[in-house]
C-alpha cells in the first residue's frame, strides 16, 4: 500500500526478456535449423501415426476428428 492507503499498481515490462530469450532461442536452434524440413517431418510423422489403424482404432480416429480433438489428415 501507499502512504495515502490506496492500492499501488504493479507493472512490468517483459519485452526486452522476451527479446533476449527469443533471440536466446534461434542461437540455440543454430544455422542448420529449417523450419520448413521440420514442418515437413511433422506432417510425415503424424501420417505414420494415424496410418495403419485397425477397424476400431480407424473409428475412433473419425469420432476424435470429427469433435474436433484431433486434426483432419493433412490438416494438422
Amino acid at each position: 500500500m501507499s502512504d495515502d492507503g490506496t492500492r499501488g499498481t504493479f507493472e512490468l515490462d517483459l519485452a526486452g526478456h522476451e527479446a533476449r530469450r527469443r533471440a536466446e532461442v534461434l542461437a540455440a536452434l543454430g544455422d542448420t535449423w529449417d523450419p520448413v524440413a521440420v514442418m515437413k517431418d511433422e506432417a510425415e510423422a503424424q501420417r505414420l501415426l494415424y496410418s495403419g489403424l485397425d477397424a476400431d482404432q480407424q473409428a475412433t480416429y473419425a469420432m476424435l476428428v470429427a469433435a474436433g480433438v484431433l486434426p483432419a489428415a493433412g490438416q494438422g
